[in-house]
């Protein structure tokens, strides 16, 4: 197996540490890892101030550890080579005079200042800011998913973008995790540099006077210097890691780079900067600091102020210019008509009067419900619906709001936002008062009561419903009744997409071999036209596969599938063990529909005397009505042959008639005939 160059160097980078615990390195060598170790300390650093987000560096608890490590394994050969030749090398040597000034006492005080700096301030604040973060970004995970849901529900992102999210907050989730425990490496490597320096310094004081018979003096000022060199080339690094823990806990923005974010932060406002610059200048008079100094600095902060006040006033105006440009660029354009050419498939406009029903501001939640129609829909119907669109309307009433089906109307009703409606379901004694009104969706008889009416009219019996609901149902009536002319090719594509990748050769087999994509939106829609779901896409696209050979007429095909889709259609209209009572079809009549079929190259249609249609319709109303008045809902049962064409005799005189055939029936449904259809 191939070993890439990137691993390679990491286990080099920690088998390195490793040997430095068992195996003495000579100086020269302790000289090029501590070099090492502060490039890699700085890289860390500058990588953690721009990155454009904490993920960028997902990686950095583990090389919090690395780092940890290699540094503890250089404290250790750099304290054998202390106690064992008095020499660690130019690197240690030199950090120990320069940083000192060539002064034992201001090395000891730079050195305990720099311990402080790390243990108390930095590294103390990063962990605090680590184990907060780790909280609250565990605690916002369910509002983040069920974010993503909502926005995946109303068609605003796509399946790979919900993925792609989850798996961000998932990582997220695991990164400040992980950084709360590994802040803790950072912590213990500062108390581990703190307790080898103390051994460092004991144990040189015992080596120079024990073993190299020097006084006490000279012992201090070599072993003290060497440790303080030690300790700062050790801690310097880890100060440069600590911050950049820092960095990147704290780290707030991901769309700009860190330097131009923070001194866009600070230097944005330029009354800020004229205040300063003016406490400057007033403190440089009137006290007896250093005049100069402070005027100067005042003196400049005013100066930026003031180029920065011309910049933001210059940069308006270029916004105004190139906005108005852009604008009277899209009135001279021909194209920018195109937008007013687009179609939503659905929308509900309504007046101001309803507008803190959609408003969650003002806790309403009519958007939450349009989300759980669309999930309810694919449900129950096996579609995606589109994104309904919701809109105010100054020139609606108040009250009133509209459905529109691809920009055309086809429903309205009003409401009272304060109140709520109040239906009898027929066996309420008790009247109670009200405004009188009809619900929406169904043309029911109701009235609007007030929010102390709502408990006595439900203890009576009736129905109460509020305003947000009312409006879900109405507008889910409403898809229900459409939704076939809203399945669009791209809708059948998509569908046909999914169920091809767990059936790829029953696709490849239909589709377009056998049957266009048209022609399957066709049986689709034929199929949602009677509110037959087309969840079990599997099964329709087998039925087409079957009888596709044969005939290619989709009212045909449409007939196939719904005789395989009969479980389905049984259990929706004919309960379990229980008799339903139906009307059927009088063979006269279905003898005469059939001859009145005329075949043609697009198809099949009914050619059958109006005066003859009537009286059928006429005789359907009759029977119907009988079914009506027990309760039961109106079903017409006839031979899989005529189906088809009775269904479009009477679909628009009787919107909800239900008519099944024979074949679309399961053997163990029991049904008993209330009425014939005769004419």
């Amino acid at each position: 197996m191939k070993v890439k160059k990137a691993d390679l160097g990491v286990a080099l980078y920690i088998m390195a540490a490793i040997v430095m615990f068992i195996v003495s390195v000579p100086s020269w060598l302790l000289d090029i890892l501590l070099a090492l170790n502060i490039a890699v300390a700085l890289t860390i650093m500058f990588q953690a101030m721009f990155s454009k987000e904490v993920l960028d560096m997902s990686y950095f608890p583990t090389i919090l550890l690395f780092t940890t490590i290699f540094r503890i394994a250089l404290n250790v050969s750099s304290t054998k080579l202390i106690l064992g030749k008095g020499d660690a090398g130019n690197v240690v040597a030199t950090f120990g005079e320069y940083v000192g000034g060539g002064d034992l006492v201001i090395g000891i005080i730079v050195f305990i200042i720099l311990i402080l700096i790390q243990f108390m301030v930095i590294n103390k604040g990063s962990e605090r800011v680590s184990e907060v973060t780790a909280r609250f970004t565990l605690d916002a995970m369910p509002g983040k998913q069920m974010a993503i849901d909502a926005d995946l529900n109303t068609g605003a992102i796509t399946d790979e973008e919900a993925k792609r999210r989850r798996d961000k907050i998932q990582q997220e989730a695991n990164f400040f995790g992980s950084m709360d425990g590994a802040v803790k490496y950072v912590k213990g490597d500062a108390i581990a540099g703190l307790i080898i320096t103390v051994v460092n310094i004991v144990g040189g004081l015992v080596m120079g006077v024990t073993r190299q018979g020097m006084d006490i003096g000279a012992a201090v000022d070599k072993y003290t210097i060497l440790t303080i060199g030690d300790g700062l080339v050790s801690q310097i690094p880890s100060l440069l890691i600590s911050l950049s823990t820092g960095i990147l806990v704290t780290k707030g923005s991901k769309d700009a780079d860190f330097g131009s974010a923070l001194m866009g932060q600070l230097f944005s406002i330029p009354k800020v900067l004229y205040l300063v610059g003016t406490m400057l200048a007033v403190l440089g008079f009137v006290t007896t600091l250093n005049t100069i100094l402070f005027v100067g600095f005042g003196l400049v902060f005013i100066i930026v102020g003031r180029n920065i006040a011309d910049t933001i006033e210059t940069s308006q105006i270029e916004k105004e210019v190139d906005s108005e440009e852009v604008a009277a660029e899209e009135i001279r354009q021909p194209e920018n008509v195109n937008s007013l050419l687009q179609v939503d498939p659905i929308e509900l406009e309504f007046g101001y009067g309803i507008i803190p029903l959609a408003d969650v501001s003002q806790g309403g939640d009519l958007l939450d419900r349009v989300v759980m129609i669309r999930r309810q829909i694919a449900i129950e119907l096996g579609t995606v619906v589109p994104i309904i669109r919701l809109r105010d309307n100054i020139q609606l009433n108040p009250n009133q709001y509209i459905i529109k089906i691809k920009g055309i109307q086809v429903s309205e009703g009003e409401i009272l936002f304060d109140h709520y409606m109040a239906m009898n379901p027929g066996y309420v004694e008790e009247e109670i008062t009200g405004i009188p009104t009809f619900e929406p969706s169904f043309h029911l008889p109701a009235i609007w009561i007030t929010e102390g009416q709502r408990e006595r009219a439900e203890s009576l019996g009736y129905t109460v419903v509020d305003p947000p609901s009312i409006i879900a149902t109405h507008l889910t009536e409403i898809i229900r009744q459409y939704i076939s002319e809203l399945l669009t090719r791209q809708d059948v594509q998509s569908l046909i997409n999914n169920l091809k990748e767990t059936n790829p050769s029953l696709v490849e087999e239909l589709v377009p071999k056998l049957l266009g994509l048209g022609e399957v939106q066709k049986v689709l829609q034929n199929l949602l036209k009677e509110g037959i779901s087309i969840r079990d896409l599997l099964t329709i696209a087998e039925t087409l596969a079957d009888y596709a050979p044969t005939t290619r007429d989709t009212d045909i095909l449409t007939e196939y599938v719904r005789q395989s889709l009969k479980r389905a259609i049984s259990t929706k209209y004919f309960p379990a063990h229980e008799t339903t009572s139906v009307v059927t079809l009088d063979p006269k009549i279905e003898q005469e529909i059939m001859a009145s079929v005329k075949q043609t190259e697009t198809g099949a249609f009914l050619n059958i005397d109006p005066a003859r249609a009537r009286a059928i319709v006429d005789s359907v109303g009759r029977e119907t009505a009988k079914l009506e008045s027990l309760g039961k809902n109106p079903i017409i049962i006839t031979s899989p042959i005529v189906r088809v064409y009775f269904k479009r005799l009477t679909e628009d005189y009787y919107r909800d008639l239900v008519v099944v055939s024979y074949n679309e029936v399961e053997s163990n449904v029991e049904l008993q005939s209330v009425g014939m259809v005769t004419a």
